[in-house]
Protein backbone atom coordinates (compact mmCIF):
# COMPACT_ATOMS: atom_id res chain seq x y z
CA UNK A 1 0.00 0.00 0.00
CA UNK A 2 0.83 3.85 -0.33
CA UNK A 3 -0.18 7.06 0.14
CA UNK A 4 0.74 10.07 -1.83
CA UNK A 5 -1.15 13.60 -1.86
CA UNK A 6 -0.77 16.31 -4.80
CA UNK A 7 -2.42 19.66 -3.86
CA UNK A 8 -3.42 22.90 -5.82
CA UNK A 9 -3.10 26.50 -4.14
CA UNK A 10 -2.60 29.81 -5.65
CA UNK A 11 0.92 30.10 -5.48
CA UNK A 12 1.44 26.11 -7.08
CA UNK A 13 1.68 22.61 -6.48
CA UNK A 14 2.49 20.84 -3.22
CA UNK A 15 3.32 16.94 -3.26
CA UNK A 16 4.10 14.32 -0.87
CA UNK A 17 4.22 10.44 -0.86
CA UNK A 18 5.54 7.66 1.23
CA UNK A 19 8.09 5.05 0.03
CA UNK A 20 6.63 1.65 1.92
CA UNK A 21 5.79 -1.59 -0.08
CA UNK A 22 4.97 -4.53 1.00
CA UNK A 23 3.94 -8.17 0.34
CA UNK A 24 3.32 -9.24 3.68
CA UNK A 25 4.34 -8.42 6.91
CA UNK A 26 7.54 -9.91 6.77
CA UNK A 27 8.41 -8.59 3.16
CA UNK A 28 8.98 -4.98 3.85
CA UNK A 29 10.90 -2.77 1.39
CA UNK A 30 11.11 0.88 0.61
CA UNK A 31 10.66 2.22 -3.01
CA UNK A 32 10.49 6.28 -4.28
CA UNK A 33 7.36 7.29 -5.64
CA UNK A 34 7.92 10.46 -6.87
CA UNK A 35 9.66 11.52 -9.77
CA UNK A 36 10.08 14.66 -11.91
CA UNK A 37 11.61 15.79 -14.79
CA UNK A 38 12.52 19.55 -15.80
CA UNK A 39 13.73 21.85 -18.32
CA UNK A 40 14.80 25.35 -16.31
CA UNK A 41 12.70 27.87 -17.80
CA UNK A 42 10.35 25.88 -19.50
CA UNK A 43 8.45 23.25 -17.71
CA UNK A 44 8.36 21.03 -14.21
CA UNK A 45 6.50 17.83 -14.25
CA UNK A 46 5.94 14.92 -11.64
CA UNK A 47 4.45 11.77 -11.19
CA UNK A 48 3.26 9.82 -8.41
CA UNK A 49 2.86 6.20 -7.94
CA UNK A 50 0.51 3.74 -6.13
CA UNK A 51 -0.08 0.08 -6.83
CA UNK A 52 1.44 -2.73 -8.11
CA UNK A 53 5.43 -1.68 -8.26
CA UNK A 54 6.17 -3.83 -11.10
CA UNK A 55 3.71 -2.08 -12.83
CA UNK A 56 4.20 1.39 -12.19
CA UNK A 57 8.37 0.97 -12.10
CA UNK A 58 7.67 -0.34 -16.03
CA UNK A 59 5.54 3.03 -16.75
CA UNK A 60 8.25 5.19 -14.82
CA UNK A 61 11.03 3.63 -17.02
CA UNK A 62 9.58 3.92 -20.17
CA UNK A 63 8.74 7.45 -19.93
CA UNK A 64 12.43 7.47 -18.85
CA UNK A 65 13.78 6.21 -22.13
CA UNK A 66 10.99 7.99 -24.14
CA UNK A 67 12.67 11.14 -23.02
CA UNK A 68 16.07 10.64 -23.98
CA UNK A 69 15.01 8.71 -27.02
CA UNK A 70 15.07 11.05 -30.22
CA UNK A 71 12.27 8.88 -32.08
CA UNK A 72 9.94 8.76 -29.06
CA UNK A 73 9.68 12.83 -28.54
CA UNK A 74 6.00 13.08 -29.82
CA UNK A 75 5.14 10.48 -26.68
CA UNK A 76 7.91 12.07 -24.19
CA UNK A 77 6.92 14.22 -21.20
CA UNK A 78 10.02 17.09 -22.27
CA UNK A 79 8.37 17.74 -25.81
CA UNK A 80 4.27 17.62 -24.98
CA UNK A 81 3.22 20.85 -25.35
CA UNK A 82 0.32 20.93 -22.73
CA UNK A 83 0.08 19.31 -19.20
CA UNK A 84 -3.71 17.83 -21.35
CA UNK A 85 -0.87 15.77 -23.39
CA UNK A 86 1.33 14.97 -20.75
CA UNK A 87 -1.23 13.41 -18.72
CA UNK A 88 -2.86 11.58 -21.89
CA UNK A 89 0.78 10.21 -22.78
CA UNK A 90 0.83 9.06 -18.66
CA UNK A 91 -2.27 7.53 -18.67
CA UNK A 92 -2.02 5.62 -22.33
CA UNK A 93 0.94 3.66 -20.92
CA UNK A 94 -0.44 2.84 -17.84
CA UNK A 95 -3.40 0.96 -19.69
CA UNK A 96 -1.17 -0.13 -22.19
CA UNK A 97 1.32 -1.73 -19.41
CA UNK A 98 -2.01 -3.36 -17.27
CA UNK A 99 -3.16 -4.70 -20.37
CA UNK A 100 -0.27 -6.60 -21.74
CA UNK A 101 1.17 -7.93 -18.19
CA UNK A 102 -2.13 -9.19 -17.48
CA UNK A 103 -2.89 -10.89 -20.85
CA UNK A 104 1.12 -12.06 -20.19
CA UNK A 105 0.02 -13.56 -17.08
CA UNK A 106 -3.51 -14.83 -18.40
CA UNK A 107 -5.51 -12.52 -16.07
CA UNK A 108 -7.05 -10.81 -18.74
CA UNK A 109 -10.22 -10.82 -16.85
CA UNK A 110 -8.04 -10.37 -13.58
CA UNK A 111 -6.68 -6.75 -14.58
CA UNK A 112 -6.64 -5.58 -10.75
CA UNK A 113 -3.35 -7.93 -9.82
CA UNK A 114 -1.68 -5.30 -11.99
CA UNK A 115 -3.72 -2.47 -11.36
CA UNK A 116 -2.04 1.07 -10.30
CA UNK A 117 -2.90 5.29 -9.80
CA UNK A 118 -1.13 7.84 -10.99
CA UNK A 119 -0.94 11.33 -9.70
CA UNK A 120 0.48 14.13 -12.57
CA UNK A 121 1.16 17.56 -11.83
CA UNK A 122 3.19 20.16 -13.21
CA UNK A 123 3.32 23.69 -15.38
CA UNK A 124 4.60 24.29 -18.94
CA UNK A 125 5.94 27.81 -19.78
CA UNK A 126 2.90 30.24 -20.14
CA UNK A 127 0.44 27.99 -19.46
CA UNK A 128 -1.35 27.18 -16.08
CA UNK A 129 -0.23 24.64 -13.08
CA UNK A 130 -2.07 21.96 -13.74
CA UNK A 131 -3.05 18.43 -11.32
CA UNK A 132 -4.48 15.22 -12.50
CA UNK A 133 -5.24 12.06 -11.14
CA UNK A 134 -4.82 9.71 -13.53
CA UNK A 135 -6.78 5.55 -13.37
CA UNK A 136 -6.18 2.38 -14.07
CA UNK A 137 -8.23 2.52 -17.64
CA UNK A 138 -6.03 5.27 -18.90
CA UNK A 139 -8.51 8.02 -18.23
CA UNK A 140 -8.23 11.00 -15.82
CA UNK A 141 -9.63 13.77 -14.48
CA UNK A 142 -8.29 17.35 -13.32
CA UNK A 143 -8.21 19.19 -10.22
CA UNK A 144 -10.04 22.27 -9.55
CA UNK A 145 -10.43 24.33 -6.90
CA UNK A 146 -13.85 22.68 -6.14
CA UNK A 147 -11.40 19.67 -5.78
CA UNK A 148 -8.28 20.98 -5.17
CA UNK A 149 -6.66 18.22 -4.18
CA UNK A 150 -6.00 14.38 -5.27
CA UNK A 151 -4.90 11.63 -3.09
CA UNK A 152 -3.89 7.97 -4.13
CA UNK A 153 -3.20 4.33 -1.93
CA UNK A 154 -4.55 4.16 1.62
CA UNK A 155 -6.50 7.55 1.41
CA UNK A 156 -9.41 7.65 4.14
CA UNK A 157 -7.32 8.18 7.30
CA UNK A 158 -5.59 11.72 5.60
CA UNK A 159 -8.31 12.98 3.99
CA UNK A 160 -10.43 14.68 7.09
CA UNK A 161 -7.16 16.66 7.97
CA UNK A 162 -7.16 17.48 4.25
CA UNK A 163 -10.67 18.29 4.16
CA UNK A 164 -10.92 20.65 7.36
CA UNK A 165 -7.49 22.27 7.00
CA UNK A 166 -7.29 22.92 3.01
CA UNK A 167 -7.07 27.08 2.20
CA UNK A 168 -6.40 27.97 -1.51
CA UNK A 169 -4.86 30.70 0.00
CA UNK A 170 -2.25 28.90 2.46
CA UNK A 171 1.31 29.31 2.62
CA UNK A 172 3.46 26.48 1.12
CA UNK A 173 4.71 26.19 4.80
CA UNK A 174 1.28 25.88 6.25
CA UNK A 175 0.11 23.44 3.20
CA UNK A 176 3.05 21.30 4.27
CA UNK A 177 2.33 21.45 7.95
CA UNK A 178 -1.00 20.35 6.97
CA UNK A 179 0.07 17.32 4.63
CA UNK A 180 2.33 16.05 7.51
CA UNK A 181 -0.46 15.96 9.99
CA UNK A 182 -2.45 14.01 7.31
CA UNK A 183 0.73 11.54 6.82
CA UNK A 184 1.09 11.38 10.54
CA UNK A 185 -2.42 10.19 11.30
CA UNK A 186 -2.16 7.97 8.11
CA UNK A 187 1.17 6.28 9.28
CA UNK A 188 -0.45 5.37 12.82
CA UNK A 189 -3.65 3.86 11.25
CA UNK A 190 -1.73 1.69 8.68
CA UNK A 191 1.72 0.14 8.51
CA UNK A 192 1.29 -0.65 5.35
CA UNK A 193 2.23 3.91 4.66
CA UNK A 194 5.69 4.56 5.87
CA UNK A 195 8.87 6.54 6.41
CA UNK A 196 11.03 8.07 4.50
CA UNK A 197 8.40 10.25 3.01
CA UNK A 198 9.25 12.98 0.36
CA UNK A 199 8.15 16.41 -0.50
CA UNK A 200 8.08 18.64 -3.33
CA UNK A 201 7.05 21.92 -3.65
CA UNK A 202 5.93 23.91 -7.27
CA UNK A 203 5.73 27.47 -7.41
CA UNK A 204 4.35 28.75 -10.06
CA UNK A 205 6.28 30.21 -12.74
CA UNK A 206 9.35 28.95 -11.49
CA UNK A 207 10.20 25.58 -13.56
CA UNK A 208 13.04 24.33 -11.01
CA UNK A 209 11.82 23.22 -7.79
CA UNK A 210 11.10 25.54 -5.08
CA UNK A 211 11.80 23.08 -1.85
CA UNK A 212 12.58 19.37 -2.17
CA UNK A 213 12.89 16.84 0.83
CA UNK A 214 12.78 13.64 2.20
CA UNK A 215 11.58 13.56 5.45
CA UNK A 216 12.81 10.61 8.00
CA UNK A 217 11.88 8.92 11.26
CA UNK A 218 14.41 11.19 12.79
CA UNK A 219 13.39 14.24 11.02
CA UNK A 220 12.80 16.95 13.95
CA UNK A 221 10.46 18.62 12.56
CA UNK A 222 8.64 15.66 11.51
CA UNK A 223 8.62 14.04 15.23
CA UNK A 224 7.53 18.30 16.33
CA UNK A 225 4.20 18.02 14.33
CA UNK A 226 3.46 14.04 14.91
CA UNK A 227 3.96 14.96 19.20
CA UNK A 228 2.13 18.32 18.76
CA UNK A 229 -0.76 16.55 17.03
CA UNK A 230 -1.36 14.48 19.67
CA UNK A 231 -1.33 16.90 22.15
CA UNK A 232 -3.50 19.21 20.48
CA UNK A 233 -5.97 16.64 19.61
CA UNK A 234 -5.78 15.57 23.83
CA UNK A 235 -6.28 19.00 24.36
CA UNK A 236 -8.86 19.54 21.88
CA UNK A 237 -11.04 16.42 23.63
CA UNK A 238 -10.49 18.13 26.70
CA UNK A 239 -12.42 21.62 26.01
CA UNK A 240 -15.47 19.90 24.44
CA UNK A 241 -18.58 19.32 26.58
CA UNK A 242 -18.51 16.45 28.63
CA UNK A 243 -21.39 13.91 28.33
CA UNK A 244 -23.52 12.81 31.08
CA UNK A 245 -25.13 9.72 31.23
CA UNK A 246 -28.28 11.67 32.89
CA UNK A 247 -31.49 12.51 30.72
CA UNK A 248 -31.21 16.36 29.86
CA UNK A 249 -33.42 17.21 32.04
CA UNK A 250 -32.01 15.84 35.31
CA UNK A 251 -28.75 17.05 34.09
CA UNK A 252 -30.22 20.78 33.55
CA UNK A 253 -32.01 20.39 37.27
CA UNK A 254 -28.83 19.39 39.13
Amino acid sequence: MTYCVGMMLDRGLVLMSDTRTNSGVDNISTFRKMYHWEIAGERLITVMTAGNLATTQAVISQLEERNKAPQDRHNSLLEAPTMFKVASIVGDLLQDTISMRSADNGETAAAGTFSATMIVAGQIKGMEPRLFLIYPEGNFIEASFDTPFFQIGETKYGRPILIRGYDRTMSFENAVKLMTVSFDSTLKANLSVGLPLDLLVMERDNFVPLHERRITAEDPYFRAVSSGWSEALKHALDALPDYSFLPMWEDAAA
